[in-house]
């Protein structure tokens, strides 16, 4: 009689950040049958020793509770280079960026995707509360949204429909309490450990202080005008301000107004009353479409949009575009929305299923 042939395990590498929600990920990997092993990315720091890097201790101390095996990146220049000088020169030239989007672009699922395939794992996991499956009708890889406020799919619109295959996310069906559930069940060491809420990179000081402290950036004084270029009174710096804000001005005008544009050729901060912060749509750049079946280049669509990571879904009429080689779209709003932000991610989707997005280049 012939033995069995015996299937082999499934090498999947896990994302850990030494925090719940990664860990809990690996345990579930695990406890399907995969051959994990967990990696973590050291991303700034200036610890020559990456095992002292203390998410990196975490993870670890949570893979030798698994027993699985553990490796640690050293990702910082990548992550300067793609993130940190990004996020800075954002602001630097009056736009708000979303640095999380640029991590899962061109480090989680750039960087590390790659790392992944060139040694001989059959999948990258993460600990993100999203779905990715196959459509049998589409013929597509699609991403759904999360049945859970935690919901993640805002941050992943720039993953390509040939890396989905590569992408497993084993928490798609949890809410955040089920994640700390589960860890605390089966004894996991970060079980309680407190969910970062900040930016990543930047801990005791504010954005500005962090870009004027990093990249030697004097903040220049320049005018508040109206939108008619008339001056208000003068403004600390251009980095200091985003569209919508209100408070922290620093000068008082007798009545409620608002940072409607920032304008960093001219050093101009434009201020306004809160009806002008009303848009009826937007332009967008550096679009990346996810199923090309559900939103065709070229033809004009309609999608629910989301302008910011918190914000509320809005109907919308999408029309993507080849512009020089480069994909954008011209989205135009049923009902006109608050604050839209250059510099923001727009997102779109087909009911639960996300289309893609891109960045905020303008408002009309």
């Amino acid at each position: 009689m012939l033995a069995p042939v015996l299937k082999k395990k499934k090498k999947v590498l896990v994302l850990m950040s030494g925090g719940v929600d990664s860990s809990t990920a690996a345990f579930i990997l695990k406890s399907r049958g995969f051959d994990v092993t967990g990696a973590t990315m050291v991303l700034f720091g200036n610890n020559n020793n990456l095992g002292e890097d203390s998410n990196a201790k975490d993870a670890k101390m949570v893979a030798d509770f698994l027993g699985v095996r553990h490796v640690t990146l050293d990702l910082r220049t990548k992550f300067k280079s793609k993130v940190i000088d990004y996020f800075s020169q954002e602001y630097i030239s009056g736009r708000t960026p979303n640095p999380c989007v640029m991590c899962n672009k061109h480090i989680k699922f750039g960087e590390m995707l790659g790392f992944a395939k060139r040694n001989g794992f059959d999948f990258l996991a993460s600990g993100h509360y999203a779905k990715i499956f196959f459509d049998e009708n589409l013929k597509e890889w699609l991403i759904k949204k999360a049945p859970t406020n935690k919901d993640q799919s805002y941050v992943l619109y720039n993953l390509k429909q040939e890396d989905l295959k590569y992408i497993l996310l084993p928490l798609h069906n949890f809410e955040k309490s089920d994640v700390r559930k589960i860890a605390k069940e089966q004894g996991l060491p970060v079980a309680e450990k407190p969910e970062s809420q900040e930016i990543c990179f930047i801990k005791g000081c504010n954005y500005s202080e962090f870009i004027k402290n990093k990249y030697n950036f004097e903040q220049k004084n320049g005018y508040f005008v109206d939108s008619k270029g008339n001056i208000l009174g003068k403004h600390a710096g251009i980095i200091n301000y985003t569209i919508g804000q209100r408070r922290g001005l620093g000068v008082s005008f007798g009545r409620p107004v608002f940072v409607l544009d920032i304008n960093s050729e001219k050093n101009t901060v434009t201020l306004g009353e809160e009806k002008e912060l009303f848009s009826r749509g937007l332009f967008a750049k550096y679009v990346n479409i996810i199923s090309k079946k559900l939103l065709p280049i070229g033809e004009e669509k309609y999608a629910y949009v989301k302008i910011r990571y918190k914000a509320k879904e809005t109907l919308a009429k999408i029309f993507v575009f080849e512009d020089e080689k480069n994909l954008k779209a011209k989205i135009t709003f049923k009902e006109s929305l608050k604050s839209v932000t250059k510099g923001q991610s727009v997102v779109f989707y087909k009911d639960d299923i996300l289309l893609g997005g891109g960045i905020i280049e303008s408002r009309f």
